[in-house]
């Protein structure tokens, strides 16, 4: 599972590290800061350098492994009107963020469709952000999905806090044993589906 990058496989994950990943937290910290929590402007995440952001496993993975992550950006619910609501809205904000740089890759692709080395570029940064949003909204803390997911059930979850305890271990396990590229398959390929669409809209290409 793990391999040396090509050079357009190094472009597009540096795409990836340098404009993805600071805008999946920097749309967290916006949205956070938009319903009343400084937290991330007072710490210096409000922002797109990318350095303020990077993690250094998540970055290794992003070019040594099938996904990656940034540093969590710091969200403090207690300033929200609503805790529940408002932790549901941040976390759904980061995998957006992503779904929106992929539908750009995808028409980025669309114009550049003849040049095979910027297709393949931007093919792949389209593909690579559908799956960090898809891994994003995966159910397991301490990734978004859990976030929401306890947005939307009633009540106090506990199991959901309790599963936190394990869930970095859990999520590394799975990328370890290789488990975790085919549930990315499976929940990103609709989506990637409907990408490629718009690209060939965009080119001029039969749908």
């Amino acid at each position: 599972m793990f391999g040396v990058p090509s050079m357009e496989e190094v472009i597009y994950k540096l795409l990836l590290i340098f404009f993805a990943l600071p805008l999946h937290e920097y749309a967290h910290g916006l949205v956070a800061y938009k319903l009343g929590d400084p937290t991330a402007k007072y710490e210096g995440r409000l922002t797109l350098n990318p350095i303020k952001h990077l993690d250094p496993l998540g970055t290794l993975l992003i070019f040594f492994g099938p996904i990656g992550w940034a540093k969590p950006v710091p969200v403090n619910p207690f300033h929200f009107a609503n805790r529940k609501r408002g932790m549901m809205l941040v976390s759904l904000a980061g995998p957006g963020a992503n779904f929106l740089l992929a539908a750009i890759g995808a028409v980025l692709l669309g114009i550049f469709y003849q040049s095979p080395v910027l297709a393949y570029i931007f093919e792949n940064f389209m593909i690579l952000n559908v799956w960090l949003a898809v891994f994003n909204l995966l159910p397991l803390p301490p990734l978004d999905g859990s976030k929401i997911l306890a947005g939307i059930l009633p009540g106090r979850q506990a199991w959901l806090y309790e599963l936190e305890r394990y869930g970095f271990a859990i999520l590394f396990l799975l990328i370890f044993f290789g488990f975790l590229t085919p549930i990315l398959i499976f929940f990103a390929s609709p989506v990637i589906k409907y990408l490629a669409v718009l690209a060939n809209f965009i080119a001029g290409l039969p749908l």
